[in-house]
Formats: structure tokens, C-alpha cells, sequence
């Protein structure tokens, strides 16, 4: 095997490596290098692990020995160039399944926060304002989840344990389903909560649309931690800013880190947090023991 280079461990990933069979040569770099220093690290790479990190064709000119990039997650689009990879002979691998209880988990905190409103109160409270805010008790809300792959399965089978009705959309037909599946418009007229769980390609890109964030109820929590993209935020911050939308909680945006001054963080019926439902260390352990097979 070549080189390996891993351009952008977190110091999570880092702690949990030291206890994993990692190869002695193996080069990790902790932190998110600039473009001239990601060039320089991946110039004489064979292969490479990339957490987070974009890589354009310039990018990929500068790694002539390149030819595997293992991706680690599942978004690999929304950060390398896959055209220029193509074009280059750089095979890009992605890993799945790894994290999805960490995100059906992290999905289904979300909901819970939105609906007994305890970031609001927490918020409320820091400031000097003690207001007992009331909440929706489960079991008489239907939970919606947009795609039912690996994660949305977890999160229905999450949402259904604690008392929720199920219902599930999926673009394809799926097995094991663990919960009924209706139209895609009856899932968004009818649910309480609407959970996305799909992958962010040409077809599901701007899937949630003014369009369709008008035929949900006006009290409905929309929770992503699936992909930005997937909803069209401008349409999302009008529906939120008007009231004819509950809550939406969040955990990917269309810019990262979310600027400050973003619509989003005016508006008192957002919960927001860091593209972090992945992060456990049990999901990060799968991870990177997978990303470790594959270079044995």
C-alpha cells in the first residue's frame, strides 16, 4: 500500500485512533488544512481519508499518485469533486451504516426539544425570564420520516418506542419497513414532527420546497440531519418567520459553521446544532475501524 494520508482528524478521531491497529506510516493531520497545506499533504498520497474537507480538481492536480479516496461518511459529493476524481482514475469510497443510531438518536433528540420546547426555555431562563412553556405529549403525534434507508429505519423504530404514530415515505420500494408507508403528500399534511433521512442527489435536491412546506400543519417541527440541501431554506425561514410552521430543528446547513448573523439564528422557533449527529464515540469507533479494513 502507498502512501496514506487522513487530511482532517478531529482531535475525537484522534483520541479514539490511538486505540485502533492503525499502519505506522500512516500520516494524521488534526485540524482543517488550507488548500496549500491540504496540496502539500496529499502531493505524494496514494490514498486518502477525508473527513470533511473540500477538494476540487485543483485540488486532486496536486496528488499525481492519488487513486482512492475513502471518504468518511456518506456525503462524498457535497465535498470532492466526483467528476474530476473520475476523470483522474481516483476511485471514491464512501462508509455506511456506521452512524445510523447515532443520527436516528440525535434526530429523535431534536424532536423531543422542539416539541416539549426545552431549548427555548433554557434559552428564556439564561436571560432572567422564568416562563413554564407547554409541550405535546407523544402519543398523540404522528412522527413522519422522509426516507427509510438505515437511518430513518432507526429513527421510526426510535419514534415508535416512545409512542409516537409511524409513517414513512420512501422514493423506492423497501423491506423490512418498520413502519406504514404512504405518499409523500400525506405523510407532509398529516405528520406532527417530518424527520429527512435522504440522500442529497439531483432528484431529492430542494425536495422540501415552499411548496410543500405549505401543505404541512402549521403547528408541524420539521427535523434535518440528513443534508441542507434537501430543504430550501429562504422558503423555510419565510414559513417559520410567518408562522405557518412550528419549529424546525437542525443539524446540516447550506454553510458551515453557520454564520452568525444567519435568518435562521432570528427566529425564536429554531433549534440548531453543529452537524453533530454523528458524533458518538461508538459511531466514530465503526468508523474508523472500517476505514482502517479497507487499507489492510
Amino acid at each position: 500500500m502507498g502512501k496514506l494520508v487522513y487530511v482532517d482528524a478531529t482531535p475525537h478521531s484522534v483520541r479514539l485512533l490511538q486505540d485502533l491497529d492503525c499502519p505506522d506510516d500512516m500520516v494524521i493531520h488534526e485540524g482543517d488544512p488550507e488548500p496549500e497545506k491540504l496540496r502539500g499533504l496529499i502531493a505524494e498520497a496514494e490514498t486518502v481519508w477525508n473527513g470533511h474537507t473540500y477538494m476540487t480538481a485543483a485540488d486532486l492536480d496536486a496528488a499525481p499518485l492519488l487513486r482512492r479516496i475513502i471518504f468518511l461518511g456518506t456525503g462524498a459529493s457535497s465535498y470532492i469533486d466526483m467528476e474530476a476524481a473520475l476523470a483522474r482514475g481516483i476511485s471514491i469510497e464512501t462508509i455506511r451504516g456506521y452512524g445510523d443510531r447515532a443520527v436516528g438518536q440525535h434526530a429523535i433528540a431534536l424532536a423531543l426539544d422542539a416539541l416539549r420546547q426545552i431549548a427555548t426555555m433554557d434559552r428564556s431562563i439564561r436571560t432572567g425570564h422564568w416562563e413554564p412553556l407547554a409541550g405535546r405529549e407523544f402519543q398523540d403525534l404522528t412522527f413522519g420520516v422522509v426516507g427509510m434507508g438505515g437511518i430513518g429505519r432507526a429513527t421510526a423504530r426510535l419514534a415508535a418506542g416512545l409512542g409516537f404514530q409511524v409513517a414513512g415515505w420512501n422514493r423506492s420500494p423497501v423491506s423490512d419497513e418498520p413502519c406504514p408507508l404512504v405518499s409523500l403528500d400525506d405523510l407532509l399534511e398529516t405528520a406532527d414532527v417530518i424527520s429527512l433521512h435522504l440522500a442529497l442527489n439531483a432528484e431529492t435536491s430542494g425536495l422540501i420546497d415552499a411548496t410543500a412546506l405549505g401543505r404541512m400543519k402549521r403547528d408541524a417541527v420539521i427535523v434535518n440531519t440528513a443534508r441542507a440541501g434537501l430543504l430550501d431554506t429562504p422558503a423555510l425561514v419565510a414559513a417559520l418567520s410567518e408562522n405557518r410552521l412550528g419549529h424546525a430543528a437542525l443539524d446540516v446547513f447550506d454553510e458551515e459553521p453557520l454564520p452568525v448573523d444567519h435568518p435562521l439564528l432570528l427566529l425564536p422557533n429554531v433549534t440548531v446544532t453543529a452537524h453533530a449527529g454523528f458524533k458518538t464515540d461508538a459511531a466514530l469507533r465503526r468508523l474508523l475501524a472500517e476505514a482502517l479494513a479497507r487499507v489492510r
